[in-house]
């Protein structure tokens, strides 16, 4: 049994494409490119896999991953091309690694995630880039806390988004501005990148619509075990030649 670790693109008309939906399309991906992989036991055995952090419906991603076993490989070069045979425009692996024997799954490693949002073609922008360079430096980086009031299905749970947020800053792209946010991620402290933009939004005084704003997700990151950062999941195995 090999544990290997999967890393894929999702973009275009596919970022509308659930994440139930995704995994049904990559079970039968691994049978079309014929990946030798290993299926639990019993009555109803199913394909040994699993996802990291699944991506909410309408964001875009460079940095998605899921772990499978299989029973033999070809090369990392050779697999990824045999799945890219099968995949359909808006989704493209870009990384097949072993892991380590010992290794654990992604999905129970999942620390942090991180993002560029930005405004929709057509739709203009609140203020400039110095405008909300220095509102995340009034509002969020020089204060001690930043507290928001999360709304959950049974209660609401006040947070501080300071503990949760690893990193916040804007930039400019073609004139526009573009939030860059690298945020808690996984079971325990599951952070939205856009509930921080939008409780920036709303300490600036500006009013935040959703529906202008696209995501992109750029990585996925464990806690390093070598030191108190952050490593990438894609950077913990090796590429099979």
């Amino acid at each position: 049994m090999i544990k290997i670790r999967i890393k894929f693109r999702k973009y275009g008309v596919m970022r509308f494409i659930g994440h139930l939906d995704i995994m049904r399309y990559f079970q039968k991906a691994m049978r079309r490119a014929e990946i030798d992989i290993c299926y639990s036991e019993g009555f109803s055995p199913h394909q040994i896999m699993s996802f990291a952090a699944p991506l909410g419906v309408g964001i875009t991603s460079d940095g998605e991953y899921l772990d499978i076993e299989v029973n033999s490989t070809r090369s990392s070069e050779a697999s990824i091309k045999a799945l890219n045979d099968t995949m359909v425009e808006g989704v493209e692996v870009t990384e097949y690694v072993k892991l380590p024997d010992n290794a654990k799954t992604a999905m129970s490693m999942v620390a942090a995630a991180d993002y560029d949002l930005f405004f929709k073609e057509g739709y203009e922008p609140a203020a400039d880039v110095r405008t909300f360079a220095d509102g995340i430096r009034q509002y969020f980086t020089e204060k001690e806390e930043f507290l928001i009031t999360k709304q959950t299905k049974k209660s609401e749970k006040v947070m501080d988004l300071k503990q949760l947020v690893y990193a916040f800053d804007v930039s400019e792209r073609d004139g526009r501005p573009v939030f860059y946010l690298k945020v808690s991620t996984g079971s325990t402290d599951n952070l939205k990148p856009e509930l921080v933009l939008e409780a920036m939004f709303q300490a600036m005084g500006y009013t935040y619509d959703q529906n202008t704003i696209q995501i992109h997700r750029r990585d996925v990151y464990a806690m390093d075990p070598a030191g108190d950062g952050f490593i990438s999941l894609g950077k913990m195995g090796e590429v099979i030649g």
